[in-house]
């Protein structure tokens, strides 16, 4: 690593006595430091730090009014994080041993006996500002390391969300060719979780797990999947599977957005009296998959699939109700029937007609 060049660096040199201040400032100068400001005044340190900003301070204990300790302290308070580190080179006529202890003790980076010598001081002086400019190196670049981290993190989400969306809409597209349904799905589940008191991260999840709650169509066939008429048991059987087959699909992540979707995927069909695809009942059945059970039904009864046709809402909303404490959490359907208005349905759904 090349020498780095620290003669541009603010000094600040702190002495009651002008002659001494005078001297350090010959001293520096000659050494090619060219940002140098004197002060007799110990009381304005603290103003000089936030205002001029220096590099490095030079410090005499033994001062009338506010002594060396007492800005030491001060400049010590102040800086607590490692963004803040302020060297400080004390330099004193004081050279009794305790009061070097004291001095280093309360957090001076160096300490040197006056008289010095000069070319030892200036030494100390390139060094502490050698230590503060890698150091501020150092931490430019771990914030660049944060900022390309946190770029990189967001480009995987969103990566990932977008591969999710499209797992999403391949699987939906097997019987709806727009794929809407699962938009629709996922922005009522979100709506209705926060009518019921989820935070604004569980919103936010839900909108992106419960389009997957159908993934595990893939599975099933097309004779099946797409059959106009009524299905034998043994074709439902085959259609129930999509549970399993999507909560396999999405299953054994550590990542919650998986974790809510392979949840929603497994216990969307339960019922809340216990006679859904799995014998789930009531609070047994994860809110998530009670959420999505209702939104899910009341958007494929308001529009047309290959196997049933369009209900009216009026239609939709009465079947809602009859099913409430049967299939849906009667909690869940007072808070759907209370807010319906405020909820995200679309126009073109409410005026579905069965034909």
């Amino acid at each position: 690593m090349s020498e780095i060049d620290v003669t541009k660096r603010r000094i600040l040199a702190v002495d009651d006595q002008e002659m001494n201040l005078r001297l350090l400032e010959r001293i520096l100068r000659r050494a090619g430091y060219e940002e140098i400001l004197g002060t007799s005044q110990p009381e304005g340190v603290m103003e000089l730090l936030d205002t001029w900003q220096p590099d490095i301070v030079l410090l005499d204990l033994h001062m009338p009014g506010l002594n060396g300790f007492e800005v030491l302290q001060q400049i010590r308070e102040r800086t607590t994080s490692p963004a803040a580190y302020l060297p400080v080179l004390v330099l004193t006529a004081d050279i009794l041993p305790e009061t070097k202890l004291r001095a280093l003790e309360q957090g001076a980076s160096d300490f040197l006996a006056k008289p010095f010598d000069q070319l030892e001081a200036l030494l100390r002086i390139r060094n502490l500002l050698t230590i503060r400019a890698l150091q501020q190196q150092v931490l430019e670049h771990n914030v660049q390391l944060e900022e390309r981290v946190r770029i990189r993190t967001a480009e995987l989400d969103q990566a990932r969300i977008d591969t999710l969306d499209r797992l999403a809409k391949a699987a939906e597209y097997r019987d709806d060719a727009t794929g809407d349904h699962i938009r629709r799905v996922g922005e009522l589940a979100a709506a209705l979780s926060r009518v019921l008191g989820w935070n604004d991260e569980q919103v936010d999840l839900m909108r992106r797990a419960a389009p997957l709650h159908d993934v595990g169509k893939i599975g099933v066939p097309d004779s099946v999947l797409l059959k106009p008429g009524r299905l034998t048991p043994e074709e439902f059987s085959l259609i129930k599977t999509h549970t399993t087959i999507g909560a396999r699909i999405l299953g054994g992540s550590v990542v919650p957005l998986l974790q809510i979707a392979e949840e929603i995927a497994l216990t969307h069909h339960e019922r809340w009296d216990g006679l859904g695809y799995n014998g789930t009942r009531g609070a047994d059945i994860p809110m998530s998959g009670r959420i999505v059970a209702l939104v899910d039904t009341f958007d494929a009864l308001m529009h047309a699939r290959p196997y049933k046709l369009a209900w009216t809402l009026e239609e939709t909303l009465e079947e809602i109700r009859a099913q409430s404490g049967r299939q849906f959490d009667p909690e869940i359907v007072t808070a759907f029937m209370d807010t319906l208005d405020t909820l995200p349905i679309e126009p073109g759904a409410v005026g579905s007609l069965r034909k």
